[in-house]
């Protein structure tokens, strides 16, 4: 009889991860994430100025400061086990997956939270304003979202440019859906300039109203309303909402530290190796007044 002949291959199919490049787009504060907290001075109101002043000897005042603070976070991953039979009897390098995956996972939840630290309490919101399409952010989510447009775009680029924005280093992230819907509301002409734009080296897919557009898989998501943020580890719910974010490069900061292994090899009692990872990070809005960033949520359809 013929036998059936079988092959394991030496090669293993790893897990895919989001693109996390929008963290380098911030004032990087990572030689201090050795801290537990990280000051940062904001200037007071500027003195008034007079025109030809008659009061004499003029008025003297005091400039109050203000002082903005962030937390230092440790991210760590559950300590996982490597059998000794899994070591020597696998055709594949299953040390070298664990090692790996779970460095990116660290990254990603990294990334995640340094989000969740950018739109802080939602102080600024634009809501976008499209056509109905179905919910996406979770299959709890029911009913339907309104589609982001360049309109929500022209909204972030109008208040920015009200605040004394810089314009230079403007940022606009949002998920795989929302990016869809901007790329279907724009015109074949505003498609081929914005995509002219596109530098994939730095995460960036196109260029519209001053912010260089870019993309993740996740990035944002709120309670009903744009209450609150809805972090993804929590509980998914009927209303909640997809967001973005808009933001220029020197109103947030980062902090990552380097990603430390924690080993040990041979243990005795498990007969095997266990590994865990661990990384210091933080980040917050830079400045008192919270200009320069904005959350862009999804409108619920009535």
């Amino acid at each position: 009889m013929a036998l059936n002949r079988q092959i394991w291959l030496s090669t293993i199919v790893e897990n895919f991860y989001p693109d996390n490049s929008f963290m380098a787009k911030s004032i990087d504060d990572s030689e201090f994430v050795d801290n537990k907290t990280v000051h940062i001075p904001n200037a007071g109101k500027p003195s008034s100025v007079v025109i030809n002043r008659s009061e004499k000897p003029a008025k003297i005042n005091e400039r109050t400061d203000n002082d903005l603070t962030y937390d230092i976070d440790e991210l760590t991953t559950d300590p996982i086990h490597l059998s000794d039979v899994d070591n020597v009897e696998l055709s594949y390098n299953k040390r070298n997956s664990i090692l790996a995956n779970d460095r990116q996972q660290l990254q990603k939840m990294a990334a995640q939270n340094l989000l969740y630290k950018w739109a802080g309490s939602l102080k600024t919101k634009i809501f976008t304003e499209g056509e109905a399409r179905k919910a996406h952010t979770s299959d709890t989510a029911t009913g339907n979202r309104k589609k982001l447009t360049k309109a929500a775009v022209m909204q972030a680029m109008i208040l920015f440019n009200k605040d004394d924005v810089p314009a230079e280093n403007r940022f606009f992230l949002v998920d795989s859906i929302m990016y869809a819907d901007l790329l279907e509301d724009l015109t074949d002409k505003e498609l081929s300039a914005f995509l002219s734009c596109a530098d994939a080296s730095r995460g960036v897919l196109g260029k519209l109203y001053g912010f260089e557009i870019m993309q993740r898989s996740q990035v944002l998501r709120t309670t009903a309303n744009g209450e609150a943020l809805l972090k993804w580890e929590e509980k998914d719910t009927a209303t909640e909402l997809a967001a973005g974010l808009a933001w220029q490069q020197d109103c947030v900061s980062r902090a990552i530290g380097e990603v430390k292994m924690f080993d040990d090899m041979g243990n005795p009692t498990y007969y095997g190796d266990i590994y865990s990872f661990l990384v210091r990070t933080g980040g917050a809005p830079r400045r008192y007044d919270g200009k320069g960033i904005a959350v862009i949520v999804e409108a619920s359809v009535a």
